[in-house]
Parts: C-alpha cells; sequence; structure tokens
C-alpha cells in the first residue's frame, strides 16, 4: 500500500509542476490568467491511500495595465470580459490585442470577431438587447447643411450714429455683376463659413451700424457679397449693455433671426445646391463700451468626409473619424461578466466559454455596474507572479524528491523482508 500513496504523491507533484510550467510558459502572454492545483487527501475508512489532484482553479486577478500607444489594443480596467464570436461560437477573453479586417470586422489573432451593441435606424448606439459582431464600414459622410449657427459678440456702445463708418459693397443679383451693386455702411461686421447641401463652405458676413435709436443697431447679412434686404434685422439692448429685443420682439430662442437664401442664379448658391434657412443664435451678445468683438462662434453644418480612422471611448464606444473632422459611432463594445468566473472553461487561444458553473453571463457596457472602463491604447498583461512561480516550482520539485523517495524506502523494506524468508 505505501507504493499507491507516495505513486500518488508523485501524481500530484507532476500535476502541480505542470500548472506551474504552464503559468510560467505563459507570463508574457496578454491577459492569461494563472492557475494553481489544488489537492485532496483519499482515505479508505481511518487508512490514508494518498492524495489527489481535486482541481485547477483560476486566479482571475487583474493583471498590470501597460500602454502600448496603439489604438486597437484594448484594456479592461476592472472587471469583465470581451465577448468574441469563434467559429460560430461565444467565446470571452481578457485579451484585447484588436486588427481590423479589410471588411471592417474587429477581431483578435486567432480570428475571433468582437461583439456589442449595433445602431439603430437613427445611427445611434442601441444599448440592450442581443450583442452582434462589430463591423465598422468604409463608407463616406454626407454633407450636412447648415442649419444653426450661434454666436456672441459685443458692440462698441461708445460708437456714434453716422461716425467713422466702415463701407462694404455687395450686389443684389449674382447674375448681373456690377449691375446691382450698392454700398452698406457699418461700424462693425463679422463673418463665418456654412455649408449647403452639397458641402460647399459659403462665406457669409453680417454688417451691424448703430441706428439713431439709444442702444440700438441694424444689421445686414451677405453671402459672399449677395445682399438681400429680406434678412435685414435690428437688435436692441438695455442699459446694462445686455441684449433686450430683435426686430422689436423679446431676445427669446423663438424670436431670432433665420437667414433664407434660394437656389437660383441670383445668389451664390446657384441652381446645384438645395435653398438654404439657417437661424442665427446670437443670445448673450452685449453692448458694453469696449471694441466690437466676437466672443464665439459655432455652426452645426459640414462638409463630405472620408473615414480615416477609429477610436474607442472608455465606454467601449467605437468611433469612426472622418477628413471633415466629424465622428460617428459604429457600435459599442459589450463587456460580460459572471456570478463565478472561477467556473469558466478554458478554451485556449486565451479564451473561456460559460458553464452551469459559472452561471449565466451578465452583459453590460464599460463602466457601468461592477463592469471596469476599456482603456484604449494599452493591454493587460498575464497576472502570474514569475517569482512566486518558481519557488512553488522548487517546493514542488522537492515534494517530487520526498515521495520518490518514500518509494526507495520502501523497496529497502520490501527486499529485506524478502532476505528474511531465504
Amino acid at each position: 500500500m505505501g507504493f499507491s500513496q507516495a505513486l500518488s504523491g508523485l501524481n500530484a507533484a507532476s500535476s502541480s509542476l505542470d500548472v506551474l510550467g504552464n503559468n510560467i510558459a505563459n507570463s508574457q502572454t496578454v491577459g492569461y490568467k494563472s492557475s494553481s492545483a489544488q489537492f485532496a487527501d483519499v482515505f479508505a475508512g481511518s487508512t490514508g491511500l494518498g492524495t489527489k489532484v481535486s482541481q485547477v482553479l483560476q486566479d482571475f486577478g487583474a493583471g498590470n495595465i501597460e500602454n502600448t500607444g496603439r489604438g486597437l489594443d484594448l484594456a479592461i480596467s476592472g472587471q469583465g470580459f470581451y465577448r468574441f464570436q469563434q467559429e460560430g461560437e461565444v467565446v470571452y477573453s481578457r485579451n484585447g490585442q484588436l486588427s481590423m479586417t479589410a471588411d471592417g470586422f474587429l477581431q483578435n489573432a486567432q480570428g475571433a470577431r468582437l461583439m456589442g451593441y449595433g445602431l439603430n435606424a437613427a445611427g445611434n448606439v442601441q444599448v440592450g438587447g442581443q450583442p452582434e459582431v462589430l463591423q465598422v464600414p468604409a463608407d463616406d459622410m454626407a454633407a450636412s447643411a447648415t442649419t444653426d449657427v450661434s454666436t456672441t459678440f459685443n458692440l462698441d456702445a461708445r460708437k456714434i450714429v453716422g461716425d467713422d463708418l466702415s463701407q462694404a459693397t455687395v450686389s443684389t443679383d449674382m447674375s448681373n455683376p456690377g449691375g446691382t451693386e450698392q454700398t452698406i455702411d457699418y461700424h462693425y461686421s463679422n463673418n463665418f463659413s456654412v455649408y449647403d447641401s452639397l458641402g460647399n463652405p459659403q462665406n457669409v458676413t453680417v454688417y451691424y451700424n448703430k441706428t439713431g435709436a439709444d442702444n440700438t443697431w441694424s444689421a445686414k447679412v451677405a453671402m459672399d457679397g449677395h445682399y438681400n434686404s429680406a434678412n435685414d434685422f435690428t437688435l436692441s439692448f438695455d442699459n446694462n449693455g445686455e441684449l433686450d429685443t430683435i426686430n422689436g420682439n423679446p431676445a427669446t430662442p423663438d424670436n431670432m433671426p433665420t437667414i433664407n437664401v434660394t437656389n437660383d442664379a441670383t445668389t451664390p448658391l446657384g441652381t446645384g445646391p438645395a435653398a438654404m434657412a439657417f437661424g442665427l443664435d446670437i443670445a448673450g451678445s452685449t453692448q458694453f463700451g469696449n471694441a466690437s468683438a466676437t466672443n464665439a462662434l459655432t455652426q452645426n453644418g459640414y462638409t463630405s468626409g472620408a473615414l480615416v480612422g477609429i477610436t474607442i471611448e472608455d465606454d467601449g464606444t467605437v468611433m469612426k473619424n472622418y477628413t471633415n473632422e466629424q465622428s460617428r459611432p459604429a457600435g459599442q463594445i459589450v463587456l460580460a461578466n459572471f456570478r463565478n468566473p472561477e467556473g469558466l472553461k478554458a478554451v485556449g487561444d486565451n479564451a473561456w466559454e460559460s458553464t452551469e458553473v459559472s452561471g449565466q453571463e451578465l452583459v453590460g457596457v464599460g463602466g457601468t455596474g461592477v463592469l471596469g472602463s476599456i482603456q484604449s491604447g494599452a493591454i493587460e498583461t498575464s497576472n502570474v507572479d514569475l517569482a512566486k512561480q518558481l519557488v512553488d516550482m522548487i517546493v514542488t520539485q522537492r515534494a517530487y524528491q520526498a515521495n520518490s523517495q518514500t518509494i526507495k524506502t520502501q523497496d529497502e523494506v520490501l527486499q529485506a523482508s524478502i532476505n528474511l524468508s531465504r
């Protein structure tokens, strides 16, 4: 019986060395989780029959985060697993080393494709539902005409009506060059670009002129030198220099001016793009005794753009970046967590499958609940403590040698018994 006890010890030590060797071999594998062999004694009645390996337990503690500077390297800072589809099966991994295929799929070196939430009909991420394989289309972004312009400025309260004026020459009919020109007098002008429906930039200038009434200014709008008096508006300020009225109405969002440009030969648009109409929000503008100046200016139009790359946000949103400096989501990476991660089944290639022991997956997006955030440009290293593995290997080697010594001693005792019987 002593032989079988020592043999079980040898087998247990050998299994432990296998686990330790695998840990050491994967100490540089991104996202690898170390394992340890656990043992149990074997008894028959009150007689010890040796030991056995009860289970190999995985340690899902976090590894260190290392910056790589590569945008498609992803690390999870906290709990959770990436969800991949590999050969029709769903697998889970902590290895976020990805690349993009020619047809826009995000996949790892083993060909497993990353999964997440796709887009709805409005082009927004559809959070919830069943995750799908993420794909980044390479289509261009269409142009979008300007519909809103927002600007704030200060008009110099020290200006005197009719004094120190500048002049600009504009035309009321672009199809009749020089024949319909007129002069606009002004104290201050600001200009900005807007985009028509084809993505062509159009330069707009607003000329402000202080008029006879106290704290009142007239505004005339020209696009690329074309002037339409229908777009004129007036604005007045109160005694504190704050914007008070527009065209005699309270300066509320509903009363902001709207600029209209027709699409015909008389205007800069010509007949190619659609007619334009954009709101001019001047709320917050002032009239103080300082030099006239534009403080802020934004507009919501843009020209067409080609896809130049993607970036991944902390919540896993995959953003498509275009040459027109616009960005749009292509989907959102999901993370999965389990009530008992130690019950996951390792299937190789840095991947695990769920089991009854692990429980059902709990799917969400990064940074919500217990799920960690996703860090782009970084990887999670193996959580193998190499120094500890080497020490454990020495201890296991000693155990192996001790069990072999037990067999040797048992053999000597048996040999002595045989000699006595001669």
